[in-house]
């Protein structure tokens, strides 16, 4: 059975819970999963996994809008965690991304181009919370042959994408999903899972599923 680490916790989300729901999903095509909130702790060294997965909202905080609640949640990326994480993309592991973690970790210049975007303030936004179509593009194995579907989610709109990523899945024109080598390793930024309704849905989890093994470079055989 393959090993995860989901760095999870922060503001505005039930994250114990859609962490929890994650691990669900990825535990049924054979992915066991370790959830941690402590994630400057958890990538002091190299964790023995083969997928790490950032379930996350944890960042600097420099905007107005949060002064308040600065002391509390302000959060850097220790340089040991950087090395970590390109550590593990260097020896062939996986690196999955979900929702907020485009917004995370804006100490660190190197993390968009791992992450292939980023959420730049005050630019990027997203509508309220509800239901949104979600298309499906190309022939890429995360998501070939699967539908359209419909979520309850937020859609992460204007984020600052790399030039080379194609998308997998858009809604209203703004790139979801995608994935993309870096180093000898993988990465899968999915911007939905705002709540555990998004988990609910049989598509998204295929998706999830199918990404979880391509992380892991095994053959992507869910089906809906």
């Amino acid at each position: 059975m393959a090993r995860n680490l989901i760095l999870s916790g922060g503001l505005f989300h039930d994250f114990a819970a859609t962490s929890a729901a994650l691990a669900g999903v990825l535990a049924e095509v054979g992915v066991e999963s370790e959830i941690t909130e402590d994630i400057a702790g958890a990538l002091s060294e190299p964790p023995e996994v083969q997928l790490i997965t950032v379930n996350a909202l944890r960042w600097q905080m420099g905007q107005d809008r949060f002064a308040d609640l600065r002391d509390e949640w302000r959060f850097t990326l220790p340089s040991q965690a950087r090395t970590t994480l390109l550590d593990h993309l260097d020896r062939g592991g996986g690196l999955l991304c979900m929702h907020a973690a485009s917004i995370c970790f804006d100490d660190w210049q190197g993390w968009p181009r791992v992450l292939g975007g980023c959420w730049t303030w005050p630019k990027s936004h997203h509508p309220p919370l509800g239901w949104t179509g979600v298309r499906v593009h190309g022939k890429h194995p995360v998501v070939d042959g699967l539908r359209d579907f419909d979520v309850v989610d937020e859609v992460y709109s204007d984020l600052d994408v790399l030039p080379d990523v194609e998308p997998l899945a858009s809604a209203n024109g703004q790139p979801l999903m995608w994935a993309r080598p870096v180093r000898r390793g993988r990465v899968f930024y999915d911007a939905l899972g705002h709540d555990t309704r998004s988990y609910d849905n049989e598509v998204h989890r295929t998706v999830l599923q199918r990404a979880a093994l391509w992380l892991l470079k095994r053959p992507v055989t869910i089906t809906e």
